[in-house]
């Protein structure tokens, strides 16, 4: 019974592209993540992906990409979690009885030396600001629906988990 209610949301991070998918719905999304944040006395988006650059012109407003970084993938937390919170939103299958949902971070790309502890902390700590109950952080080869659903990742050359 509890599979039936289960939900698992794959994460799919890069600077240029985040995607998140349902994989019980088949729902996605997927955009540039950029937030546009309204500087009011408590800061508020306006804006994601494409959306958020229409509000460039808007002096009260800025725009982030919180993970686009010269030395690292996490360039601003806190505008991080709201994006990550706004996307999966878009694909989660929302009612009364729908629990959290279980998500699995996938960092794309190959950074010299690897991911840091830190990164990969701060993507753990994202995804469970941004509502999830359990968060596994991968990096690798994509996963199928399979495997996510499952929560069984593939060993050696496939990727790994990293957290």
């Amino acid at each position: 019974m509890r599979s039936y209610f289960k939900q698992v949301i794959y994460v799919q991070v890069s600077p240029d592209r985040l995607t998140v998918r349902n994989t019980k719905t088949g729902e996605s999304f997927s955009e540039i993540p950029e937030v546009a944040i309204a500087n009011k006395p408590k800061p508020c988006i306006v804006g994601l992906g494409q959306d958020a650059r229409t509000h460039k012109s808007t002096p009260s407003v800025r725009i982030v990409n919180p993970f686009a970084h010269p030395r690292s993938m996490v360039s601003d937390f806190t505008a991080g979690e709201q994006t990550l919170k706004a996307f999966i939103q878009r694909v989660k299958v929302s009612s009364f009885l729908a629990p959290s949902p279980a998500v699995v971070m996938h960092l794309l790309g190959d950074p010299d030396g690897g991911f840091t502890q830190v990164e990969v902390r701060a993507f753990y700590e994202m995804a469970l600001g941004a509502g999830a109950y359990k968060v596994t952080v991968w990096q690798g080869r994509h996963l199928s629906d399979q495997e996510l659903l499952s929560w069984q990742f593939p060993n050696g050359s496939g990727g790994k988990v990293l957290s």
